[in-house]
């Protein structure tokens, strides 16, 4: 049976994998990147820093953000559990239950949704034998519907592991991205359609060489001629 996802919900629900006493600790690498990201802030607003602290807990733990993680980052900066839930339950980015090992976000907003976001969404439906919100049961796949990820010059597209743009899907393209995973192969990120980036089609209509002209400029050496040009204008 496929898999619910409860991550919307704005209460704690214990699970299995997701108890106060689960084990969480920061390793080595995101203790790194934590103490470089408070250089950011005074040291007595740390708490400013929850939402990068937050990704970097639920990336370590597979892209799920557990009871025990958001426990760890209210102890790093200062915080209390309560201060920690209050952001983790207000933003559908952070996992609070588990997701596959592909999260599947797909942007439903209005260029992707008039794109054919809702092919893409049958697709992985389709292909997984799951609805909205659920985790096929092999583990690999987890759909949900985002809002607008900002690449509607490429629509429909989807994000997975809030980390990786997919673009210019099909139903057909879509099918073959998660057969690719399911194959263990890692398939191209981007335009799915031989798109370069989000060039249109025509192709290139402007900016077709290199630039010409000194690409760094001495301004003192122009300031300098810009006086003597002005004075010898006034010397006339």
């Amino acid at each position: 049976m496929p898999v619910r996802n409860f991550g919307a919900f704005a209460n704690h629900r214990n699970t299995e994998d997701n108890l106060e006493e689960t084990p969480f600790e920061f390793n080595s690498e995101s203790y790194a990147a934590i103490e470089q990201l408070l250089t950011k802030y005074p040291d007595n607003y740390k708490s400013s820093a929850i939402i990068p602290v937050l990704f970097i807990a639920q990336k370590q733990n597979n892209n799920f953000l557990t009871l025990s993680a958001m426990h760890k980052s209210a102890k790093v900066l200062e915080m209390t559990p309560m201060q920690v839930y209050e952001v983790a339950a207000f933003y559908t980015m952070f996992n609070r239950t588990r997701v596959g090992k592909y999260h599947l976000q797909v942007c439903g907003t209005t260029p992707c949704m008039l794109r054919g976001a809702r092919d893409i969404i049958q697709a992985v439906k389709d292909f997984n034998g799951i609805g909205m919100n659920e985790t096929s049961e092999d583990g690999l796949f987890t759909l949900q519907e985002v809002e607008c990820l900002g690449a509607c010059v490429n629509a429909p597209m989807i994000q997975v592991n809030n980390e990786y743009f997919y673009e210019d899907l099909t139903y057909d393209s879509m099918t073959q991205l998660m057969q690719d995973w399911k194959d263990g192969k890692e398939p191209k990120v981007g335009p799915q359609n031989g798109r370069i980036n989000c060039l249109g089609i025509e192709g290139r209509t402007s900016l077709e060489g290199e630039p010409t002209g000194p690409i760094t400029r001495d301004f003192a050496a122009e300031k300098q001629a810009y006086d003597d040009a002005k004075a010898a204008a006034a010397a006339k």
